[in-house]
């Protein structure tokens, strides 16, 4: 049989009919089993074949041969039948079953049958690569929990595939999805914003969501880390700044989801700058300055809020806070005197001495104060000096404009109109600033704007040496 199986193997080289291709392929799979070649068996299956399913589906199944079935059936687009197997195999692990089990083709793998959990990655990872290429929804779906009870990223690699022609129902996928499998749920919604584009409100909301109570999860197992070593702890810390962090950034970025909703699970937890974002989205800015101030002692991000709203009475807001933290809190001198050093150019200084505490040592802000005194004397000349120029320059402009209007113009015998080229003698005219002349009719004819000589005073101004303020 062995030369009947190297005959059959030489003649699929060949160029024969789709009627004798069957043949071949369907006898040399009952010789390699005949011979128990599992390996030649699966390779033959898994590979692009001309086997006749009909004939091979009762000698497979019967003999055990479930894995070469399922690869058959693949090798075919039968898809539901080969994912079917595939979660037979995975579930009803036995050595019976798995006598047979070689290595997935084209790998080298050395495990052994007995290894139940790793002959359920393997068939769950045959069953992903069939669920990746289909769009059949509901078989998906039907698949999808017990892929996920195995290795959630591949459940994850099935939802979010690319190889598909059409992209599965995302109200049905959510729907579908065990709501005690929250990495899957959070990848999901996190693939459907940020790669496809989603815009739904709801997603958004629920991603913010699951992203919230994962970070307040994480944080609370690393505050109860006693027993764990260095390693671990820092392992945890990673996981958490990593995971704090993209949803820090997802706040930040996105203006859909509802922060009311989000707010309300992370109340009371300790993730104060999240917090501080919600609050932010929501427009609540003395909570915000609180947050940023007194919570994190970030005077820096407290300052830059305060820029980004543009007031000065934000400044003044947050001194406040700095002078007068409550709660049985010290007064932050040292803050408060940073926030004046930077800024307290464009306060109001009375403002600022009223809300100066007796108890603040004077030689903290001593400095601060006077230079801030000085700033707002210098600005206040600065003004009176600006305010002067512009009244001379007023004053220097209506002289001007007075001795233009009272000027002399001398008309003789010869003086015509540049209009109508009539001769003016007595009759009344009037005269343009181009010093074209013109009798009194054609001036109500064409009007103040249009000389003449046809230039357009609102569209071509003219200026004379002698109008410019010489001062």
């Amino acid at each position: 049989m062995l030369n009947e199986t190297r005959y059959l193997c030489v003649s699929r080289e060949k160029s024969l009919s789709p009627a004798e291709m069957e043949g071949v392929d369907t006898l040399l799979m009952y010789l390699y089993r005949a011979l128990d070649l599992v390996d030649d068996m699966e390779k033959l299956a898994s590979s692009q074949n001309s086997c006749v399913v009909d004939e091979l589906e009762s000698l497979l199944d019967n003999s055990g041969h479930l894995r070469t079935l399922a690869f058959l059936y693949g090798s075919k687009g039968m898809c539901s039948q080969a994912v079917a197997i595939w979660r037979i195999l995975a579930r009803n692990y036995s050595t019976g079953l798995w006598k047979d089990r070689p290595n997935l083709p084209g790998t080298d793998s050395q495990e052994t049958s007995a290894d139940k959990k790793s002959g359920e990655e393997i068939a769950a990872i045959e069953a992903s690569k069939i669920l990746q290429a289909t769009s059949d929804q509901d078989l998906v779906l039907e698949h999808l929990g017990w892929v996920a009870d195995i290795d959630q990223d591949l459940a994850t690699a099935i939802l979010t595939s690319e190889m598909r022609e059409k992209q599965l129902s995302s109200e049905k996928v959510i729907a579908a999805l065990d709501s005690e499998k929250v990495g899957i749920h959070q990848r999901y919604l996190q693939w459907l914003i940020e790669d496809q584009g989603c815009e739904d409100p709801h997603y958004h909301t629920s991603y913010a969501l699951l992203l919230s109570k994962s970070a307040m999860e994480a944080f609370h197992m690393e505050s109860n880390s006693g027993e764990k070593n260095d390693k671990e702890i820092d392992s945890d810390i990673q996981f958490i700044y990593s995971l704090r962090e993209r949803l820090q950034l997802f706040l930040q970025a996105s203006d859909l989801y509802d922060p009311e909703d989000v707010l309300d699970v992370i109340a009371e937890s300790e993730l104060w700058l999240e917090k501080a974002i919600l609050y932010r989205k929501m427009g609540q800015e003395n909570i915000v300055l609180q947050i940023l101030a007194l919570k994190l002692e970030d005077s820096e991000a407290a300052e830059q809020y305060c820029a980004e709203i543009g007031r000065d009475d934000a400044y003044i807001q947050l001194l406040d806070l700095y002078l007068d933290p409550k709660n049985g809190r010290e007064p932050m001198f040292t803050a408060a005197v940073r926030l004046l050093h930077n800024h307290g150019k464009s306060l109001d200084p009375i403002q600022v001495l009223e809300r100066l505490s007796s108890d603040m040592p004077l030689q903290l802000a001593s400095d601060t104060i006077l230079r801030m005194l000085r700033a707002r004397v210098h600005h206040h000349r600065q003004g009176q000096i600006v305010h002067n120029l512009s009244r001379a320059t007023n004053v220097d402009a209506r002289l001007t404009r007075l001795e233009e209007r009272s000027r002399h113009v001398q008309l003789t015998d010869e003086s015509i109109c540049d209009s109508c080229r009539a001769r003016l003698g007595t009759k009344l005219f009037v005269m343009y600033p181009d010093d074209s002349v013109v009798c009194y009719r054609c001036y109500r004819n064409q009007g103040d704007s249009v000389s003449a000589r046809g230039r357009n005073f609102r569209k071509d101004a003219i200026f004379k040496q002698s109008w410019l303020v010489s001062r």
